[in-house]
Protein backbone atom coordinates (compact mmCIF):
# COMPACT_ATOMS: atom_id res chain seq x y z
CA UNK A 1 0.00 0.00 0.00
CA UNK A 2 1.49 3.33 -1.08
CA UNK A 3 1.06 6.17 1.38
CA UNK A 4 1.44 9.90 0.91
CA UNK A 5 4.11 10.85 3.44
CA UNK A 6 2.68 14.39 3.69
CA UNK A 7 -0.59 12.98 5.09
CA UNK A 8 -0.98 11.70 8.62
CA UNK A 9 -1.38 7.94 8.81
CA UNK A 10 -4.48 7.04 10.81
CA UNK A 11 -5.48 4.00 12.82
CA UNK A 12 -7.98 3.21 10.06
CA UNK A 13 -5.09 3.08 7.55
CA UNK A 14 -3.29 0.59 9.77
CA UNK A 15 -6.48 -1.51 10.09
CA UNK A 16 -6.97 -1.66 6.30
CA UNK A 17 -3.31 -2.50 5.72
CA UNK A 18 -3.41 -5.34 8.26
CA UNK A 19 -6.86 -6.57 7.21
CA UNK A 20 -8.39 -6.15 10.66
CA UNK A 21 -10.88 -3.84 12.37
CA UNK A 22 -9.95 -0.47 13.83
CA UNK A 23 -11.00 -1.79 17.24
CA UNK A 24 -8.51 -4.63 16.98
CA UNK A 25 -5.73 -2.16 16.17
CA UNK A 26 -6.77 -0.09 19.20
CA UNK A 27 -6.67 -3.16 21.45
CA UNK A 28 -3.11 -3.97 20.31
CA UNK A 29 -1.87 -0.38 20.65
CA UNK A 30 -3.27 -0.05 24.15
CA UNK A 31 -2.39 -3.63 25.15
CA UNK A 32 -5.97 -4.02 26.32
CA UNK A 33 -6.26 -6.59 29.12
CA UNK A 34 -8.47 -9.56 28.26
CA UNK A 35 -8.42 -8.94 24.50
CA UNK A 36 -7.84 -12.33 22.89
CA UNK A 37 -5.77 -11.18 19.90
CA UNK A 38 -4.01 -14.06 18.06
CA UNK A 39 -0.24 -13.61 17.87
CA UNK A 40 -0.34 -13.71 14.05
CA UNK A 41 -2.86 -10.85 14.01
CA UNK A 42 -0.80 -8.88 16.51
CA UNK A 43 2.29 -9.40 14.37
CA UNK A 44 0.50 -8.14 11.21
CA UNK A 45 -0.70 -5.03 13.01
CA UNK A 46 2.75 -4.23 14.38
CA UNK A 47 4.29 -4.73 10.93
CA UNK A 48 1.65 -2.43 9.40
CA UNK A 49 2.42 0.23 12.01
CA UNK A 50 6.11 0.00 11.17
CA UNK A 51 5.62 0.01 7.39
CA UNK A 52 3.20 2.94 7.40
CA UNK A 53 5.09 4.98 10.01
CA UNK A 54 1.98 5.32 12.15
CA UNK A 55 2.29 7.41 15.31
CA UNK A 56 -0.55 7.32 17.85
CA UNK A 57 -2.19 10.64 18.64
CA UNK A 58 -0.64 11.47 22.01
CA UNK A 59 -3.36 13.94 22.91
CA UNK A 60 -6.13 11.48 22.22
CA UNK A 61 -4.37 8.73 24.14
CA UNK A 62 -3.84 11.07 27.08
CA UNK A 63 -7.54 11.93 27.08
CA UNK A 64 -8.52 8.28 26.95
CA UNK A 65 -6.08 7.13 29.61
CA UNK A 66 -6.11 10.33 31.68
CA UNK A 67 -2.30 10.00 31.67
CA UNK A 68 -0.01 11.89 29.30
CA UNK A 69 3.35 10.61 30.52
CA UNK A 70 4.64 14.21 30.72
CA UNK A 71 5.76 16.43 33.58
CA UNK A 72 6.35 20.13 33.03
CA UNK A 73 9.40 22.11 34.17
CA UNK A 74 9.24 25.91 34.18
CA UNK A 75 12.57 27.46 35.09
CA UNK A 76 14.88 30.42 34.63
CA UNK A 77 17.85 28.15 35.39
CA UNK A 78 18.40 27.31 31.72
CA UNK A 79 19.85 30.82 31.35
CA UNK A 80 22.04 30.54 34.47
CA UNK A 81 25.27 28.81 35.49
CA UNK A 82 23.50 25.72 36.85
CA UNK A 83 21.50 25.06 33.66
CA UNK A 84 22.13 21.38 33.21
CA UNK A 85 22.01 20.16 36.79
CA UNK A 86 18.36 20.50 37.80
CA UNK A 87 17.29 19.35 34.32
CA UNK A 88 19.64 16.34 34.46
CA UNK A 89 18.34 15.27 37.85
CA UNK A 90 14.71 15.73 36.91
CA UNK A 91 14.96 14.14 33.46
CA UNK A 92 16.88 11.08 34.69
CA UNK A 93 14.37 10.43 37.45
CA UNK A 94 11.41 11.03 35.13
CA UNK A 95 12.78 8.60 32.56
CA UNK A 96 13.16 6.01 35.30
CA UNK A 97 9.37 6.21 35.62
CA UNK A 98 9.01 6.23 31.79
CA UNK A 99 7.96 9.87 31.75
CA UNK A 100 9.29 12.87 29.90
CA UNK A 101 9.89 16.53 30.73
CA UNK A 102 8.31 19.40 28.84
CA UNK A 103 10.70 22.29 29.59
CA UNK A 104 9.98 26.01 29.31
CA UNK A 105 12.58 28.72 29.95
CA UNK A 106 10.89 31.58 31.78
CA UNK A 107 13.79 34.01 32.34
CA UNK A 108 11.83 35.21 35.39
CA UNK A 109 9.13 36.93 33.29
CA UNK A 110 5.72 36.42 34.99
CA UNK A 111 3.80 36.79 31.71
CA UNK A 112 6.05 34.24 30.01
CA UNK A 113 5.69 31.87 32.97
CA UNK A 114 1.88 32.15 32.88
CA UNK A 115 1.82 31.47 29.14
CA UNK A 116 4.13 28.46 29.57
CA UNK A 117 1.91 27.11 32.32
CA UNK A 118 -1.20 27.45 30.15
CA UNK A 119 0.52 25.57 27.31
CA UNK A 120 1.62 22.80 29.64
CA UNK A 121 -1.88 22.38 31.02
CA UNK A 122 -3.23 22.23 27.46
CA UNK A 123 -0.75 19.41 26.82
CA UNK A 124 -2.15 17.67 29.92
CA UNK A 125 1.07 17.46 31.94
CA UNK A 126 0.54 15.30 35.00
CA UNK A 127 2.58 17.52 37.28
CA UNK A 128 4.74 20.63 37.32
CA UNK A 129 8.19 21.55 38.66
CA UNK A 130 8.95 25.23 39.11
CA UNK A 131 12.66 25.94 39.70
CA UNK A 132 14.54 29.17 40.41
CA UNK A 133 18.21 30.13 40.20
CA UNK A 134 18.33 31.57 43.67
CA UNK A 135 16.50 30.66 46.87
CA UNK A 136 13.50 32.96 47.34
CA UNK A 137 9.76 33.27 47.87
CA UNK A 138 7.64 33.08 44.69
CA UNK A 139 4.05 33.62 43.65
CA UNK A 140 2.63 31.26 41.01
CA UNK A 141 -0.55 31.72 38.96
CA UNK A 142 -3.62 30.02 40.42
CA UNK A 143 -3.61 27.64 37.44
CA UNK A 144 -0.56 25.91 38.96
CA UNK A 145 -2.94 24.35 41.51
CA UNK A 146 -4.74 22.45 38.72
CA UNK A 147 -2.02 19.76 38.72
CA UNK A 148 0.44 18.57 41.39
CA UNK A 149 3.14 21.26 41.61
CA UNK A 150 6.49 21.13 43.40
CA UNK A 151 8.79 24.12 43.91
CA UNK A 152 12.58 23.73 43.57
CA UNK A 153 14.96 26.20 45.27
CA UNK A 154 12.01 28.41 46.21
CA UNK A 155 8.80 28.43 48.27
CA UNK A 156 5.42 30.14 48.15
CA UNK A 157 4.50 32.69 50.79
CA UNK A 158 1.28 30.84 51.73
CA UNK A 159 3.09 27.53 52.25
CA UNK A 160 0.51 25.73 50.11
CA UNK A 161 2.87 24.04 47.66
CA UNK A 162 5.47 21.37 48.49
CA UNK A 163 9.02 22.61 48.04
CA UNK A 164 12.64 21.43 47.96
CA UNK A 165 15.32 23.76 49.33
CA UNK A 166 19.08 23.65 49.84
CA UNK A 167 20.07 23.31 53.49
CA UNK A 168 21.53 26.79 53.80
CA UNK A 169 22.11 26.58 57.57
CA UNK A 170 24.03 23.32 57.30
CA UNK A 171 26.03 24.77 54.40
CA UNK A 172 27.06 27.83 56.38
CA UNK A 173 27.90 25.62 59.34
CA UNK A 174 30.07 23.24 57.27
CA UNK A 175 31.96 26.08 55.58
CA UNK A 176 32.80 27.68 58.92
CA UNK A 177 33.55 24.33 60.58
CA UNK A 178 36.07 23.58 57.83
CA UNK A 179 37.92 26.83 58.53
CA UNK A 180 37.81 26.25 62.28
CA UNK A 181 39.22 22.74 61.80
CA UNK A 182 42.11 24.31 59.85
CA UNK A 183 42.98 26.36 62.94
CA UNK A 184 41.31 29.69 62.12
CA UNK A 185 39.53 31.63 64.85
CA UNK A 186 39.17 35.04 63.12
CA UNK A 187 36.84 34.16 60.25
CA UNK A 188 35.36 36.93 58.13
CA UNK A 189 32.05 36.34 56.37
CA UNK A 190 31.34 38.15 53.10
CA UNK A 191 27.63 37.51 52.87
CA UNK A 192 24.97 37.88 50.18
CA UNK A 193 22.17 40.47 50.35
CA UNK A 194 21.45 40.17 54.09
CA UNK A 195 17.67 39.96 53.61
CA UNK A 196 17.46 36.91 51.33
CA UNK A 197 16.85 33.38 52.68
CA UNK A 198 20.26 32.05 51.63
CA UNK A 199 22.09 34.86 53.45
CA UNK A 200 20.00 34.42 56.59
CA UNK A 201 20.49 30.65 56.66
CA UNK A 202 24.21 30.72 55.91
CA UNK A 203 24.84 33.34 58.59
CA UNK A 204 22.92 31.22 61.09
CA UNK A 205 25.15 28.25 60.28
CA UNK A 206 28.29 30.44 60.47
CA UNK A 207 27.39 31.76 63.91
CA UNK A 208 26.38 28.32 65.19
CA UNK A 209 29.76 26.85 64.25
CA UNK A 210 31.59 29.70 65.97
CA UNK A 211 29.57 29.34 69.17
CA UNK A 212 30.14 25.59 69.25
CA UNK A 213 33.88 26.34 69.07
CA UNK A 214 33.59 28.73 72.03
CA UNK A 215 33.94 31.85 69.86
CA UNK A 216 31.51 34.74 70.26
CA UNK A 217 30.46 35.89 66.75
CA UNK A 218 31.81 39.35 65.93
CA UNK A 219 29.25 41.30 63.82
CA UNK A 220 32.03 43.52 62.48
CA UNK A 221 33.51 40.49 60.69
CA UNK A 222 30.29 40.06 58.66
CA UNK A 223 30.16 42.33 55.58
CA UNK A 224 27.64 42.15 52.72
CA UNK A 225 29.13 41.39 49.32
CA UNK A 226 25.84 41.70 47.39
CA UNK A 227 26.60 38.57 45.31
CA UNK A 228 29.08 40.25 42.95
CA UNK A 229 32.86 39.99 42.59
CA UNK A 230 33.30 43.78 42.67
CA UNK A 231 31.30 44.26 45.87
CA UNK A 232 33.07 41.33 47.50
CA UNK A 233 36.44 42.81 46.52
CA UNK A 234 35.50 45.99 48.38
CA UNK A 235 34.25 43.98 51.38
CA UNK A 236 37.43 41.89 51.46
CA UNK A 237 39.56 45.05 51.33
CA UNK A 238 37.65 46.39 54.32
CA UNK A 239 38.28 43.21 56.30
CA UNK A 240 41.92 42.76 55.29
CA UNK A 241 42.88 46.37 55.97
CA UNK A 242 42.07 46.02 59.65
CA UNK A 243 45.04 46.11 62.07
CA UNK A 244 47.15 42.94 61.94
CA UNK A 245 45.86 41.49 65.20
CA UNK A 246 42.25 42.21 64.23
CA UNK A 247 42.43 41.02 60.64
CA UNK A 248 40.68 37.73 59.72
CA UNK A 249 42.89 34.85 58.69
CA UNK A 250 40.06 33.19 56.76
CA UNK A 251 37.12 34.34 54.64
CA UNK A 252 33.84 32.53 54.06
CA UNK A 253 32.25 33.98 50.91
CA UNK A 254 28.52 33.67 50.21
CA UNK A 255 29.11 32.59 46.61
CA UNK A 256 31.98 31.75 44.28
CA UNK A 257 31.82 35.05 42.39
CA UNK A 258 32.44 36.85 45.67
CA UNK A 259 35.31 34.50 46.43
CA UNK A 260 36.84 35.56 43.11
CA UNK A 261 36.71 39.22 44.24
CA UNK A 262 38.19 38.26 47.61
CA UNK A 263 41.08 36.47 45.86
CA UNK A 264 41.99 39.73 44.11
CA UNK A 265 41.96 41.70 47.37
CA UNK A 266 44.11 39.07 49.11
CA UNK A 267 46.70 38.89 46.33
CA UNK A 268 46.91 42.68 45.96
CA UNK A 269 48.09 42.83 49.58
CA UNK A 270 50.87 40.34 48.95
CA UNK A 271 49.09 37.66 50.97
CA UNK A 272 49.02 34.00 49.98
CA UNK A 273 46.05 31.63 49.76
CA UNK A 274 45.73 29.55 51.91
CA UNK A 275 48.95 30.20 53.85
CA UNK A 276 48.03 33.71 55.02
CA UNK A 277 44.29 33.78 54.30
CA UNK A 278 42.11 30.72 53.67
CA UNK A 279 38.95 31.04 51.56
CA UNK A 280 35.75 28.97 51.28
CA UNK A 281 33.07 29.76 48.69
CA UNK A 282 29.52 28.60 48.06
CA UNK A 283 27.64 27.34 44.97
CA UNK A 284 30.39 25.34 43.22
CA UNK A 285 30.09 27.38 40.05
CA UNK A 286 32.54 25.22 38.11
CA UNK A 287 33.86 27.90 35.74
CA UNK A 288 35.02 29.84 38.78
CA UNK A 289 35.73 27.35 41.57
CA UNK A 290 37.77 24.87 39.54
CA UNK A 291 39.81 27.51 37.66
CA UNK A 292 40.80 29.96 40.39
CA UNK A 293 44.39 29.58 41.54
CA UNK A 294 44.54 28.00 44.01
CA UNK A 295 41.35 26.08 43.25
CA UNK A 296 38.48 27.06 45.50
CA UNK A 297 37.12 24.89 48.30
CA UNK A 298 33.36 25.47 48.20
CA UNK A 299 29.90 24.19 49.06
CA UNK A 300 27.83 22.85 46.14
CA UNK A 301 24.23 23.87 45.61
CA UNK A 302 22.51 20.48 45.10
CA UNK A 303 20.52 21.32 41.96
CA UNK A 304 20.71 17.83 40.48
CA UNK A 305 19.56 16.22 43.73
CA UNK A 306 16.77 18.80 44.05
CA UNK A 307 15.59 18.05 40.51
CA UNK A 308 15.58 14.32 41.23
CA UNK A 309 13.67 14.77 44.48
CA UNK A 310 11.18 17.05 42.74
CA UNK A 311 10.22 14.29 40.31
CA UNK A 312 10.05 11.79 43.19
CA UNK A 313 7.47 14.02 44.83
CA UNK A 314 5.53 14.59 41.59
CA UNK A 315 5.34 10.85 40.90
CA UNK A 316 3.87 10.31 44.36
CA UNK A 317 1.41 13.21 44.04
CA UNK A 318 0.31 12.16 40.55
CA UNK A 319 -0.44 8.69 41.96
CA UNK A 320 -2.55 10.21 44.74
CA UNK A 321 -0.04 9.31 47.45
CA UNK A 322 0.53 11.61 50.44
CA UNK A 323 3.95 13.19 50.97
CA UNK A 324 5.90 12.48 54.16
CA UNK A 325 6.75 16.18 54.38
CA UNK A 326 5.85 19.22 52.28
CA UNK A 327 9.24 20.90 52.73
CA UNK A 328 12.40 18.95 51.98
CA UNK A 329 15.93 20.27 52.55
CA UNK A 330 18.85 18.83 50.60
CA UNK A 331 22.40 18.82 51.95
CA UNK A 332 25.01 21.08 50.33
CA UNK A 333 28.22 18.98 50.07
CA UNK A 334 31.63 20.48 50.79
CA UNK A 335 34.04 20.12 47.87
CA UNK A 336 37.67 20.20 48.97
CA UNK A 337 40.15 21.88 46.66
CA UNK A 338 43.18 23.96 47.60
CA UNK A 339 42.09 27.23 49.23
CA UNK A 340 42.03 26.03 52.86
Amino acid sequence: MATNKTQRVTMSDVARHAGVSRTTVSFVLNDKPGAAIPEETRRRILEAIDELGYRPNAGARALAANRSGWFGLITEIVTGPFAGEVITGAQSRAWGDRRFLLIAASEGDPAQEAAALDQMLEHRVEGLLYATTWHRVVTLPKAAREVPTVLVNCYDAEGELPCILPDEVSGGYKATRRLLDAGHTRIGFINLDPAIPAAIGRREGYERALREAGITPDPSLVVPGWATADSAYTAACELLDRPAGDRPTALFCGNDRMAMGAYDAIKERGLRIPHDVAVVGFDNQELIAAYLRPKLTTLALPFEAMGTKGIDMLVALAAGQPLDTRQVTIDCPLLERSSV
